[in-house]
């Protein structure tokens, strides 16, 4: 993979009440990626920024609700999400993660 691609690949992490769950019960953090992203790149991007050994990774693309506006019909944008499995006792700390 090309080194700027790893840098545009993870658009940030996912909080959610879900993603905390799943972070605390079974060692998944959630991400937002660009819709191109695929598997293997995410996993680069991920084991090359936090210096961690993914076990795997789990796609999904969120398609954005069409909302009714004063102006008319509106929608929001589409996510794409990845789930991903650190090895045993490996974590991911975003305080001090640059």
């Amino acid at each position: 993979m090309i080194g700027e691609r790893i840098y545009k690949v993870l658009l940030g992490p996912h909080i959610s009440e879900k993603a905390t769950i799943v972070a605390e019960g079974n060692g998944q953090y959630v991400f937002r990626v660009t819709g191109d992203a695929t598997k293997p790149e995410i996993k680069q991007a991920i084991e090359a920024l936090f210096e961690v050994k993914v076990e795997s990774v789990r796609t999904l693309n969120h398609k954005g609700k069409t909302k009714r506006t004063v102006r008319g019909l509106g929608k929001r944008k589409d996510v794409k999400k990845a789930y991903v499995r650190l090895a045993e006792g490996q974590d991911i700390d975003f305080m001090v993660a640059e």
